[in-house]
């Protein structure tokens, strides 16, 4: 959050506030008390102005791990504030305050509102000694006047109390209303904000860079103008999304969640919590969220080149992808999950690996998105099961659409779908054989074992790409779909055979067409030997996942 003012020099302020930091973030914890604050007085402008620094860390922390997450956040506050007379950064465990005020003085106490002049104390009456029932009256007389007189300034010191309180309060309503960013924590479900606060999903890497905001509803109206169709990247069976634009210029995705929506709360809270601990060049970034008016609107990073799906699957701009670009797409989303498996202090199962969750940036670069299906493991966790299937038919491993179990491997299975349908340019949807559930795959391996892998590649790059290279990444793509989960390569094993043409390929095992397979024939949710069956799949454009 920051102050609106803008600052006449941000380039001086910045430089300023970063020197302040750097002394207090050196000095924290030198007392054992984990926080440290100090002023200081700069010149911007010909003027002599006074700045203020704050910079606590929750006592979980040792003192390395304190200065590293405050490092984190002066990372964001050079990205966001620099213009500001005043911000406040905070994440789980550490946060920083600049302002142009005192934080540790007391507020001046309001001063008593003078008495009327009918009420002023009245002069002290010149008392005649009398030994009578005429100076008693007189004495009685000044007392009365000085009990009321302390009446009067007990209720203008209330006053004076209500009124500067209530000005608060009315000055921090007004901030929220004009912020177009409130802390997140705030706004999300009590267990959500304890694991927010209490750190146990926190998994902050060297590399984040970002904070998750709040946004109100009006933000996101006025963003995306009112939701206009003019504004609408493209709609799946999530909801709409729309492009918009913040008062600061930044474009984003929004993603308006359908109240048809299979996506519920659970989702919603699941994708915001692990996609906000975890940042990676070949993840998605989430800015934030909105739940406000039975709306839930999650807030991402603009895509200019929408999802993969957009240009693998149309007849004309699949040519933009050349052998070149759709093998940096296919090592990217490579790096992507093996960060979620194996590199992130979470393990997280991505389980809804599809084409259309690939989004592409200016470069043509992936990043994985949409987690509201994913999980995340114990480091010691190898597998899981769940009565409640969630993903997309078509790539969902054979052990998790016929019994809801789950692993790494599983990842490793939707890849290799996501792999082949990236060299032959084929949807797997668009293939069913009623003889054999897994269609798309049956077809693929029909035609490797009678050796017509090139027929494989795709028309539009076939004269083009070097047939080796294409047939050595069908033959990858064929090892990470095997039936056994266990003889499927982890995402390391993968990215080694990706890169080095040295690395001998064992062969991959061809899994018998069996009956007992999970047959589906359309999109709609099924029930299958207890276990439930939810497809997330949409068969629209999805332009943030």
């Amino acid at each position: 959050m920051y102050n609106m003012e803008n600052t006449t020099s941000p380039g001086k302020a910045n430089n300023y506030a970063r020197a302040l930091f750097d002394q207090l973030i050196g000095r924290v914890n030198e007392k054992d008390r984990f926080f440290e604050t100090d002023e200081q007085i700069v010149n911007i402008g010909g003027r002599s102005l006074p700045s203020y620094g704050f910079v606590p860390c929750t006592r979980d922390l040792n003192v390395s791990s304190c200065r590293e997450c405050l490092n984190d956040l002066m990372v964001e506050a050079e990205d966001c504030c620099e213009s500001k007379i005043g911000w406040r950064i905070s994440g789980p465990s550490c946060s920083l305050r600049y302002e142009n005020y005192s934080l540790t003085a007391s507020p001046p106490a309001p001063s008593p509102s003078p008495l009327p002049p009918s009420q002023s104390l009245p002069a002290a009456p010149q008392l005649k000694p009398d030994n009578g029932d005429g100076g008693k009256k007189k004495t009685k007389t000044v007392i009365i006047s000085i009990s009321s007189l302390a009446s009067i300034a007990v209720v203008a010191a209330l006053l004076g109390f209500w009124c500067y309180t209530s000005s608060g309060t009315r000055k921090r309503e007004q901030d929220r209303e004009t912020s177009q960013e409130i802390p997140l924590q705030n706004n999300l479900s009590r267990s959500v904000s304890r694991r927010l606060m209490d750190g146990s999903m926190d998994a902050r890497e060297d590399d984040d860079s970002g904070e998750m905001h709040y946004f109100n509803l009006t933000t996101m109206e006025t963003a995306t103008k009112n939701f206009s169709d003019v504004n609408k990247l493209g709609e799946g069976g999530f909801g709409p999304v729309y492009k918009g634009m913040l008062i600061n210029g930044k474009e984003i995705a929004v993603k308006r969640l359908s109240k048809q929506s299979k996506q519920g709360l659970e989702e919603f809270e699941n994708e915001v919590i692990l996609i906000a601990k975890l940042q990676h060049k070949n993840l998605v970034r989430l800015l934030g969220c909105c739940l406000e008016k039975g709306e839930k609107i999650l807030v991402y990073e603009y895509m200019s080149n929408t999802s993969l799906d957009a240009f693998l699957f149309d007849k004309k701009k699949c040519k933009e992808l050349d052998w070149a670009k759709r093998t940096n797409i296919v090592n990217g989303i490579a790096k992507g999950l093996q960060y979620l498996h194996e590199d992130s202090r979470l393990k997280i199962i991505h389980r809804d690996m599809k084409v259309s969750n690939v989004l592409l940036d200016d470069d043509m670069n992936p990043k994985i998105s949409d987690f509201g299906t994913a999980r995340n493991f114990r480091s010691n966790q190898i597998e899981a099961n769940t009565m409640i299937v969630k993903g997309t038919y078509g790539y969902m491993a054979p052990e998790y659409a016929r019994e809801g179990q789950f692993s790494i491997k599983s990842d490793v299975y939707s890849f290799g779908i996501l792999m082949l349908e990236i060299v032959s340019g084929k949807k797997n949807s668009d293939f069913y054989r009623p003889e054999c559930a897994q269609s798309f795959l049956s077809y693929v391996r029909q035609l490797w074992n009678e050796g017509k892998g090139s027929e494989l590649i795709d028309q539009a790059i076939v004269d083009t790409c070097p047939i080796t290279e294409a047939l050595r990444l069908i033959h990858i793509a064929l090892l990470c779909v095997q039936e056994d989960p266990n003889d499927r390569p982890i995402m390391s094993r993968v990215i080694l055979m990706l890169g080095s043409n040295s690395i001998n390929l064992p062969q991959s095992l061809a899994p018998p067409c069996s009956g007992d397979r999970l047959i589906i024939s359309d999109q709609s949710s099924i029930r299958s030997t207890g276990t439930e069956y939810v497809s997330t799949d949409q068969s629209s454009t999805s332009a943030s996942g």
